[in-house]
């Protein structure tokens, strides 16, 4: 800003003092600068808290994979001990009644307790297999408990993957400042996938005795 000095008749321009720009205008670029930091600290925790949902999305995909999986392999298994062990209905029913209940759950935590009576209804069913030498030499039976064992596996280690990234989101949402970002834009926590690796039904592939 320029001021005008009028003296004896002459008009002098003088331009306007420097310590009246920096305590008038500091203040302004301050509060502009911390405004600037907020705005993007808060589009930062809004992408992050986008990238967190949709990589629990992904790895909850991946579980539904290898439990599809899971539940194809159980009707051959059903058939196959059921060519031997005939007396042992009970058991066979409720292995379909378990796979049954499994894949019409939705949610991780209802979905979790069905996987747990299914896994206990798998082991009761190769519990009974103990007692039919035959149908443990049997190859297609052996293939199968392979097969059931390597998928096990890999629910686990996608079971442990899923909930690493829902406790890093979870975490997010509970904590400060991000829980502020988490609320204002509806982000909520995740439900774990709750399995004991003790579940798993088909550990070792069946011994064949001849």
């Amino acid at each position: 800003m320029i001021h005008i000095i009028i003296y004896a008749g002459f008009s002098f321009p003088i331009q306007q003092n420097k310590w009246y720009t920096a305590v008038y205008m500091t203040p302004f670029y301050i509060a502009l600068g911390v405004a600037v930091v907020i705005v993007f600290g808060f589009i930062g925790l809004y992408n992050r808290f986008v990238t967190l949902v949709t990589r629990v999305k992904e790895a909850w995909a991946d579980i539904d994979v290898q439990l599809k999986r899971r539940y194809d392999l159980i009707p051959n298994l059903v058939e196959t001990v059921k060519g031997y062990a005939t007396h042992e209905a009970s058991t066979l029913e409720a292995v379909t009644a378990m796979r049954t209940r499994a894949m019409g759950a939705t949610d991780p935590a209802e979905k979790a307790e069905a996987e747990n009576m299914l896994s206990g209804a798998l082991k009761s069913l190769f519990a009974v297999s103990e007692n039919y030498p035959n149908l443990k030499a049997n190859e297609n039976f052996v293939e199968l408990q392979r097969e059931l064992s390597d998928t096990e596996n890999k629910i686990q280690a996608a079971r442990r993957f899923y909930n690493g990234v829902v406790m890093e989101l979870n975490t997010a949402v509970q904590s400060f400042p991000s829980n502020i970002v988490a609320g204002m834009f509806h982000f909520k926590v995740a439900d774990f996938f709750e399995l004991s690796e003790s579940d798993a039904a088909a550990k070792e592939p069946v011994k064949v005795s001849f």
